[in-house]
């Protein structure tokens, strides 16, 4: 979704201004097999600030994944960065400068195949020497902390006009993250993500599951300043990631973290009475208004085989009402959790509802 943004920017900007920020949720495909957490149709959740260079939207971004991660109910994950103004100063430094997009789609497969393979690639398809692939392995494999490998960096590379850049900009992104609050263990340095496109220019995340290692980047992205100058003149750098909807919700299958529930909407009303199918509608009517989801059960079968239903599909709130209770102007609003049942009198049924659902 990344590249139809740059387009659509390119041709709207005059109009919406910049710094513009946006998020875009839709289908992509990809020509893979498909596998665990992999497909080739796929939806991806998507946000972006566009219009200016400015380190702190590269920040900002770090911010939004993690939010995000945490928000979904994740504890154990990491966002790993880096920044390709780094890597691509040491690719000038040993001569690769002219074949950085090949030498760097090779680094991307690191954790996939392995050390011996990514240096068989270099070699082979970015015509890289053994002793330039093994240069380039050698800084993805840096350790220590974020401030040991930086002060490493620029100790080794700091000469180079764009790896100092790139530690610069690294070093904000991480100080700004320790500021705002962000656990160092959740936002680390990692230089050997490199991501695959080669039309990335600055900071790159990867996102990845503590559990679930395997499952690969859930939110990945990065800093692309030249994009959209393939629609127009005007330079709109820009910064965005995207989170894999499909995989993450794989992942959260796994893990358990997603809820046993089959329906959308959290009370059913119970048909108690046929003859009161108006009444029963008015009142989901009513919940609706009020943002609350409601499903009305379409026949008026036996109570106990309406709770079953209840029950197997996830609903929270059941509320019911016959005869005597229509006489009372009253409703039976029923927790099926606890099941624990208050009568409500109609105008606040609305009411008994939110406090049982805490909304």
């Amino acid at each position: 979704l990344t590249v139809p943004f740059a387009r659509f920017a390119a041709q709207h900007i005059g109009k919406l201004g910049t710094p513009f920020k946006r998020y875009h949720v839709g289908p992509v495909w990809r020509g893979e097999t498909p596998q665990a957490g992999r497909f080739r149709e796929f939806w991806q959740c998507d946000f972006d600030t566009i219009g200016t260079e400015s380190n702190a939207a590269d920040a900002e971004a770090a911010l939004v994944i993690y939010d995000l991660m945490r928000a979904l109910g994740f504890e154990r994950f990491t966002v790993r960065i880096n920044n390709r103004l780094v890597l691509n100063g040491l690719l000038e430094e040993l001569g690769l400068a002219d074949r950085a997009a090949a030498v760097l789609l090779a680094l991307d497969k690191l954790p996939k195949i392995g050390r011996d393979a990514v240096i068989a690639e270099m070699t082979e398809k970015a015509g890289a020497s053994a002793g330039q692939a093994e240069r380039v392995l050698a800084l993805a494999g840096m350790k220590g902390t974020d401030t040991e490998i930086l002060d490493r960096l620029t100790s080794e590379f700091g000469g180079n006009a764009k790896a100092a850049d790139g530690i610069k900009r690294l070093r904000e992104v991480l100080d700004v993250a320790r500021v705002s609050g962000i656990p160092e263990e959740r936002l680390r340095l990692d230089l050997s993500i490199a991501r695959g496109l080669d039309y990335y220019t600055g900071t790159i995340y990867e996102t990845f599951l503590l559990d679930l290692p395997k499952i690969g980047s859930v939110c990945s992205g990065g800093r692309y300043d030249n994009l959209a100058g393939l629609y127009t003149k005007q330079r709109l750098p820009g910064v965005g990631a995207s989170l894999g909807l499909d995989r993450l919700l794989a992942a959260m299958e796994t893990l358990n973290l997603l809820p046993k529930t089959a329906t959308p909407a959290p009370v059913l009303v119970v048909q108690f009475s046929a003859e009161h199918l108006g009444d029963y509608q008015k009142m989901a009517r009513q919940l609706r208004a009020e943002g609350i989801g409601v499903e009305v059960y379409p026949e008026a079968k036996k109570v106990g085989q309406q709770f079953k239903y209840a029950e197997q599909r996830g609903f929270r709130v059941a509320l019911i009402a016959g005869p005597d209770e229509f006489a009372q102007g009253v409703w039976k609003v029923k927790d099926l959790a606890k099941r624990e049942e208050t009568t409500a009198a109609a105008a606040e049924v609305a009411s008994a509802v939110r406090n049982l659902l805490a909304v």
